[in-house]
């Protein structure tokens, strides 16, 4: 309950218009106080993903529906840093009292960081990238079967080609959340028409480009 009362103040800091919901303008600013850079296309994708009423903006409950799903990187980013870190073992102590990070636009900057510091994060990513600045894509690749998506390595490949700005093979923390918000996507929207449950489906072509138009970034 705690955590959801803090969600609330800071969904309602965002909505400065006191509308009842943010825009994507709105939630890529507030991103942006926490140092995460995310075009705007991308923060577009994350408020389609969650948007149940298809009204193109963010509710307080679709809010956290997202914040969810990124609390749930977060956590995974973090656990792989413990695995690979004996450092970060001996050091990271996750106990209640220091569960949350305050900045200073915002009195309560929760989106990632409710339960998840977003400086632990932070602090956990440069670790995991080793002094580089950036993760590889075999970073990228157990990260993301932490997480629960286990792509081929066609799939795998063309999306860190899709994700690489640079097309240098490097990857920022934003631009690993980036990859997960897509293939989140892509994976409601298969799971939407795999109905039986068989983890195949077949799709004609109106049906093709609904799906393609609806996981664009």
């Amino acid at each position: 309950m705690e955590n959801r009362v803090t969600l609330q103040e800071w969904f309602d800091r965002v909505d400065s218009e006191k509308s009842g919901s943010i825009t994507a303008v709105q939630l890529k600013a507030a991103l942006a106080v926490g140092n995460l850079q995310f075009p705007l296309s991308v923060v577009h994708q994350m408020i389609r993903m969650y948007d149940f009423d298809r009204n193109g903006t963010m509710s307080f409950q679709e809010f956290v529906a997202l914040n969810n799903f990124l609390l749930k990187v977060a956590t995974y980013l973090l656990l792989l840093v413990l695995n690979h870190s004996t450092f970060y073992t001996s050091s990271y102590q996750f106990t209640s009292h220091h569960m949350f990070v305050r900045l200073p636009q915002l009195s309560s900057f929760v989106l990632l960081t409710h339960v998840v510091p977003y400086l632990q994060v932070q602090h956990a990513f440069s670790d995991l990238e080793r002094g580089r600045g950036f993760l590889v894509p075999d970073d990228v690749f157990e990260a993301l079967v932490k997480i629960g998506f286990k792509l081929d390595s066609p799939a795998f490949y063309t999306v860190c080609e899709s994700f690489d700005q640079s097309k240098n093979g490097r990857f920022r923390l934003d631009d690993f959340i980036s990859i997960c918000i897509f293939l989140q996507s892509a994976r409601n929207l298969f799971n939407s028409f795999d109905t039986a449950k068989q983890g195949r489906v077949t799709l004609d072509l109106n049906q093709f480009v609904y799906c393609t138009a609806n996981c664009r970034i």
